[in-house]
């Protein structure tokens, strides 16, 4: 009976091992990795500018005859945010707001030295803002407009519609500037996306990236867990030395 409970842990142990392992082994991985690039870069810090600011003294306009406008057109309801933004040096309102039974957040932009609503950023405007934030004098190989993302997007979860202005750099750049937002949202080069699949597989979150409460991740928590237990069980029926104390014990007793 004790032979066949020492079989069955060690084949527990052994076959736990080997599948915990391989996620054990990734989770390494993804830690060197982590620890081994600076965050800054990874968020491409070295590859663009900071965004300008405005020169204090300029003349800006009220937002209300935009707010007016959209009362008109959008059927307002709440306003959420009133925030001035520097397009290409000059003052533009940028205005979230809510419209309908939807819950979700729409952007206007207002021309800031008029007050009034101007349209979303043309395609020269993003380049514009691109190329003065780009920190290095490579060319821009391709513009696009784009409208959805994936829920695997290096863009998710950012304001849409977007402008992606990619650069003929090593680490292949992507400038991604908001339409109707006006402004810079993200950088996307290789190293970060090496770092958002390593952080995929390092969370378990094979959707969306970075929901650590996901079950996968709760079950090989545990697996792991018994992995280990399953370890120190292990070592204690097989070690000569604890049987000989154990012995020692007895014999004295």
């Amino acid at each position: 009976m004790k032979r066949n409970t020492n079989y069955l842990i060690r084949k527990s142990h052994r076959y736990l091992g080997i599948f915990i392992g391989i996620q054990f082994l990734l989770w390494t991985i993804g830690g060197l990795y982590f620890s081994w690039n600076n965050i800054d870069d990874v968020h491409g810090d070295h590859l663009r500018k900071k965004v300008a600011f405005l020169d204090g003294a300029v003349s800006i306009a009220s937002p209300n005859p935009a707010l007016e406008q959209l009362r008109k057109t959008n059927q307002l309801d709440s306003i959420v945010d009133i925030k001035i933004v520097n397009i290409l040096n000059s003052p533009a309102y940028r205005i979230t707001f809510l419209s309908g039974n939807d819950g979700l957040e729409k952007m206007a932009l207002a021309d800031g030295s008029t007050g009034l609503l101007r349209s979303e950023l043309s395609k020269e405007e993003a380049v514009q803002i691109a190329e003065s934030l780009f920190n290095t004098n490579d060319e821009i190989v391709e513009v696009e407009y784009i409208t959805e993302v994936g829920r695997h997007s290096e863009y998710r979860e950012k304001p849409l519609p977007a402008w992606v202005i990619r650069f003929s750099h090593p680490d292949n750049p992507a400038i991604y500037i908001g339409a109707k937002s006006g402004t810079f949202e993200a950088i996307r080069h290789d190293t970060w996306r090496n770092f958002d699949f390593l952080w995929m597989l390092h969370t378990m979150d094979y959707e969306g990236r970075d929901i650590f409460g996901n079950y996968i991740l709760r079950s090989f928590s545990i697996l792991g867990l018994v992995t280990v237990m399953s370890g120190f069980l292990l070592f204690y029926i097989s070690s000569q030395t604890l049987r000989n104390m154990k012995k020692r014990y007895i014999v004295k007793k």
